[in-house]
């Protein structure tokens, strides 16, 4: 049977830390907390279930964090996990079967992530598979009769097991802030994090995080490649001006968008345009194309809830 170390890093988590290390307390072997920096009882919480616990000096990067905690973790897999989670009865025995038959070839277990749109976060679905399981040493294996080579990709397993995320609130301000010092710091995001950075803008940014993130969008458009990523910053820069008042650049920038295809998004924003300047049936055309003519890339509700409201208004 394999053994697990739950790792966790926590800040400020003294309400939910213990309802999430009771489930966990019955599948750990160890657990491993690295608090960044709490200002309330949670190194207290936490000391109720373990007696591994380190300090970490927050310095804007989450990724620093779970890296040294991993580095503490001395069993064969680590499963990474947050104090927002918790698991019911019926996947903790899940869990524990799963220590008793998994095999030593796989590296990384995904498990079901749920509950994700009750809390409005950056995904446009309830459940997902994510990585949460990590084998901690992973070995090197050749393989082909001939022109061998190292396999290099991890060897994964879907597991049904069942994660419920249950947060306090939106992460969204706490995000914002790290975007802006990334960029302040190293003057650009990878990909990834671009996309993530237009993708939480789009679910839960106001006026004002749309307009502080518009002087790095606007870099982005000149040199973007991928259709569907223009069209996200484009959507980022077309609610910035038109918040702004700045109904040039808006207009240059929709027209970029409407050149491309329009996304709900675009859609939706070219909607809001036009209502504000009192043109109700130009604005009813681009809600109802963003309703049912165009597709969502960031968030569902562009597609949905949000021209739904103006349609059923005016009986559309």
């Amino acid at each position: 049977m394999i053994t697990i170390s739950v790792c966790m890093i926590v800040k400020n988590e003294e309400k939910i830390l213990g309802r999430c290390l009771d489930c966990l307390k019955e599948i750990g072997d160890e657990i491993v907390i690295v608090d960044t920096g709490s200002e309330d009882a949670t190194k207290e919480v936490a000391k109720r279930y373990t007696d591994r616990i380190y300090d970490f000096r927050w310095v804007d990067d989450f990724a620093k964090a779970r890296n040294f905690a991993f580095g503490l973790c001395s069993m064969d897999y680590i499963f990474s996990a947050d104090a927002d989670e918790i698991m019911d009865e019926k996947n903790i025995e899940a869990f524990r079967q799963l220590k008793e038959v998994l095999l030593p070839e796989i590296d990384i277990v995904q498990m079901v992530y749920k509950n994700q749109l009750e809390y409005n976060t950056t995904y446009n679905f309830d459940s997902e598979l994510r990585p949460k399981l990590y084998k901690r040493v992973r070995n090197f294996v050749w393989e082909g009769s001939v022109h061998e080579a190292v396999r290099l990709d991890p060897v994964i397993y879907d597991s049904d097991i069942e994660i419920i995320h249950k947060p306090q609130g939106l992460h969204s301000k706490r995000d914002f802030g790290l975007f802006t010092r990334t960029l302040e710091r190293e003057g650009d995001l990878d990909d990834r994090l671009v996309r993530m950075y237009a993708r939480e803008l789009a679910v839960s940014g106001t006026d004002e995080d749309f307009r502080e993130a518009a002087p790095y969008f606007l870099k982005l458009v000149e040199k973007e490649t991928d259709e569907n990523d223009l069209k996200e910053d484009l959507f980022v820069l077309m609610r910035a001006f038109r918040t702004k008042g700045d109904k040039e650049k808006f207009c240059k920038y929709a027209l970029r968008a409407a050149a491309l295809g329009a996304c709900s998004e675009t859609a939706f924003e070219l909607g809001e345009y036009f209502r504000e300047n009192k043109d109700e049936e130009e604005a009813g055309i681009w809600y109802y194309n963003a309703a049912y003519e165009t597709e969502p890339l960031l968030c569902s509700k562009y597609a949905g809830e949000y021209p739904q409201r103006y349609l059923e208004k005016r009986g559309l």
